[in-house]
């Protein structure tokens, strides 16, 4: 009985960035039709749609009827946002609402990746119901954007995440990953942050979420509103990089815990631990072990290719 199913279509924004490029490979994988989109790094493999043009977002949503969307396109990097506070609210705040509301018009389930920076990190930790209190310009982008789109859809799902890593193009693509070279290069001592506790995150995993809400959402529409998605090692950046040198067996004797509050850039919540039983309840939710996934990770960058022989056989 060879019944026609017709193709679950997914499209994807940000689907040249960290996670971007996990979620479309994870939907892609899964029988979904994907199809990503990003701008300065799109072709040839993804569209190139400029989110900020929105006759463009318009046509490729009205063309392509997507089902769901996963918007993870956004600017992520806090001391960016301070420094640029226009662009990055139009592209976190505005083009957010504005997709929210082309979703809405083709009846398209939306998710927005938002962030645990919405919390000011005094008493984790947090659930979908508390109040947030952004300590920096990115949480507070982030968090209107989360209101734009739940303003202009009802029917959207927010997805707040903490500090990702996972198959990098360039180290500095993570802020976990970039660390690797400080821990490869152990000829000279290395400052580290030991005071923000943080819960790194693998993208894989975060993509498995991604499609799990979508698939739960085509069977169930109450599936909407604010959700946590966390991996539960808590670290501190100085502990994952003691944890990356122990992963590849590298030593970590240079490395200097800094135990005071960064006195640098834009502020950073403390703790922001996010509470994620509410997808757990629904079966959603996936959790690689750091030391697993960082592996999986880093092992392209390591300078010593001898090291290679060992970790891997």
């Amino acid at each position: 009985e060879d019944v026609d199913i017709p193709s679950r279509r997914v499209l994807i924004t940000g689907a040249t960035g960290l996670l971007g490029r996990a979620v479309f490979k994870e939907f892609n994988e899964n029988n979904w039709n994907a199809v990503g989109c990003g701008y300065r790094r799109a072709q040839p493999r993804f569209e190139q749609i400029n989110l900020l043009d929105s006759i463009a977002v318009h046509d490729i949503i009205h063309d392509f009827q997507p089902h769901v969307i996963v918007h993870c396109a956004a600017e992520r990097r806090p001391d960016v946002v301070e420094s640029q506070p226009d662009a990055a609210s139009q592209l976190n705040v505005a083009a957010s609402g504005n997709l929210a509301k082309e979703a809405a018009g083709v009846g398209a389930f939306l998710i927005y990746i938002s962030t645990d920076y919405v919390f000011d990190g005094t008493s984790p930790p947090y659930k979908e119901t508390d109040v947030p209190n952004p300590l920096n310009l990115y949480g507070k982008t982030k968090l209107e954007g989360e209101k734009a789109v739940l303003e202009n859809n009802e029917g959207a799902a927010v997805l707040r995440i903490p500090v990702l890593y996972g198959e990098v193009e360039r180290l500095e693509e993570s802020a976990v990953t970039v660390m690797f070279d400080k821990v490869q290069f152990s000829n000279k001592s290395a400052n580290m942050d030991h005071w923000q506790q943080r819960f790194p995150t693998y993208v894989k995993d975060v993509a498995t979420v991604c499609r799990q809400l979508a698939e739960k959402r085509m069977l169930d529409p109450s599936v909407k509103g604010t959700f946590h998605w966390s991996g539960n090692e808590q670290m501190t950046k100085y502990e994952m990089a003691c944890a990356i040198a122990d992963a590849f067996n590298l030593p970590s004797t240079h490395l200097r815990p800094i135990t005071d509050c960064p006195v640098v850039g834009a502020l950073r919540p403390r703790n922001a631990q996010l509470d994620c039983s509410k997808l757990e309840m629904l079966g959603i939710g996936q959790r690689t072990p750091f030391r697993a996934g960082i592996k999986e990770s880093l092992w392209p960058f390591l300078v010593d290719k001898r090291w290679r022989q060992t970790v891997f056989h």
